[in-house]
């Protein structure tokens, strides 16, 4: 019975979002009204922080800008309120005295960005865009906390619309006697997409697994086949292969395109033929087991240069089913974290329930080269050394915690540095001014050593190697 379609609404999508706007000035009101509705986003403006606090303790707001300078209550004023009541609402402060104090004294205040002014519309839409994505993230983080178990499809998780289309395909094809071929990155998951093409087959016999590139090319033929007693030296036995084991069930062959070239034509006999013959023996056996192949390469390719037959590519290459790499996949990468966080706690006795804010958006922003084998072995490792019920980001591997995503090229007429430049001057000023203590400089900013070390690499200041000194 196919399972239901599992939909699920990407971060960076949402209905429509209301932007609260506080200024004094009613005509800076109006422009940035003007340029939010154009963003899709339902503005609420104000002319003083004490109405806008009001209004804010109604609830649903999704992004606050404010002024600094107004008349009554401060625009820092009205962050730190806002920070202390709802700090899952980003604050974005609009500020004409732009020193670096009052940058530093926005974001102690709980501020999410900063701008300038005059600003750039084009600095506006960037801005409440990534401020409007981290509020979702956060929202959808306490969705999956909510969440009683990952949506899978059998054993695979995900609900991306470029894993629906293979949760599609499998359901269609498990049934048949049809070949298929599945093709992704190493990582993917294709073994899993083959199980559960055999779970949903119908075949009441086993599902057996070869790694063509694993087993020694001497051995292959006799594990795949068989052999009878003397057929090779040490066979002091007979012995039945894989298509024996898989009869009635499965046999799915990873890093076929590794089969050796002088093998090829009896695989493609049992292919055609439904018989085979085990090494040694005078008389072909029936052969009942479905063949579901896959590779991570370019076996068209490998067709033309002569290191694998074309027939038999056309003849495990019936229906081809793509498995898309991790990075391709949106916020499927946050339900297999929190997939492997639930695996993980339970293997090593831990409570971990979740991940930070911090660690969703790295796991979001790294491109995965690893794929999905990369994300479990990461969040394995962070689960292991978390001494908190959330692991964070500290507790990513440092390739991974140290990846920053590239920003949109903002151009301003003001120039005025982002909110990353202004935190590395700051971390760079106190850090001079302590002449290089860096226990010093991380007990001044309020920052474990950990965390300031990993900064000052990706800073250039220190080597990686003298991270830990």
């Amino acid at each position: 019975m196919p399972e239901p379609q599992l939909v699920m609404r990407p971060v960076g999508l949402a209905s429509t979002e209301r932007v609260m706007v506080v200024d004094d000035d009613a005509a800076m009101c109006r422009l940035l009204e003007s340029c939010l509705s154009g963003m899709g986003l339902e503005p609420i403006s104000f002319n003083n922080a004490d109405d806008a606090l009001q209004r804010f303790s109604e609830g649903d707001l999704d992004v606050v800008i404010s002024d600094v300078r107004m008349r009554g209550m401060s625009g820092l004023s009205l962050c730190a309120r806002i920070a202390d009541k709802r700090p899952d609402v980003p604050v974005i402060v609009i500020t004409a005295f732009g020193s670096m104090d009052t940058a530093v004294e926005a974001i102690r205040a709980g501020a999410h960005d900063f701008i300038t002014k005059p600003f750039d519309l084009d600095r506006i839409r960037v801005t409440v865009d990534r401020a409007l994505r981290q509020r979702r993230l956060r929202r959808r983080l306490r969705q999956l906390d909510a969440q009683d178990g990952a949506p899978a499809f059998g054993g695979l998780v995900g609900s991306s619309a470029e894993m629906q289309r293979v949760y599609d395909l499998v359901t269609r094809v498990a049934e048949t006697e049809t070949s298929v071929f599945i093709e992704g990155e190493s990582g993917t998951g294709k073994e899993l997409v083959a199980r559960a093409l055999h779970d949903r087959s119908g075949r009441r016999g086993a599902f057996v697994a070869l790694n063509c590139a694993a087993m020694p090319r001497t051995l292959i033929e006799s594990e795949l086949f068989g052999h009878l007693e003397g057929a090779f030296t040490d066979a002091r036995k007979g012995r039945s292969g894989l298509l024996d084991a898989a009869r009635e069930g499965t046999l799915f062959l990873d890093e076929v395109g590794e089969l050796p070239l002088d093998l090829q034509p009896k695989l493609l006999r049992a292919l055609q033929e439904r018989v085979y013959r085990p090494l040694g023996g005078d008389r072909e056996l029936p052969m009942d087991a479905r063949i579901i192949a896959a590779t991570n390469h370019d076996l068209a390719t490998a067709t033309q240069t002569g290191r694998f037959r074309l027939d038999l590519y056309y003849r495990l290459h019936v229906i081809a089913i793509e498995v898309p790499p991790l990075r391709s996949r949106g916020e499927d990468v946050l339900l297999l974290a929190r997939h492997f966080i639930e695996r993980f706690s339970t293997a090593t006795n831990k409570r971990v329930l979740g991940m930070t804010a911090g660690v969703a958006k790295q796991l979001l922003a790294y491109p995965w080269p690893g794929n999905v084998r990369e994300l479990q072995n990461a969040i394995e490792r962070a689960v292991t050394l978390t001494q908190s019920e959330r692991i964070t980001v500290d507790d990513l591997p440092q390739r991974i915690a140290d990846h920053v995503a590239p920003l949109p090229t903002i151009t301003t007429d003001d120039g005025f540095p982002t909110l990353d430049e202004v935190e590395r001057q700051h971390i760079m000023r106190v850090y001079e001014s302590t002449a290089g203590n860096k226990s010093k400089t991380a007990k001044i900013l309020g920052m474990n050593r950990k965390t300031l070390y990993r900064k000052l690499t990706r800073y250039g200041v220190i080597a990686g190697d003298d991270a830990g000194a």
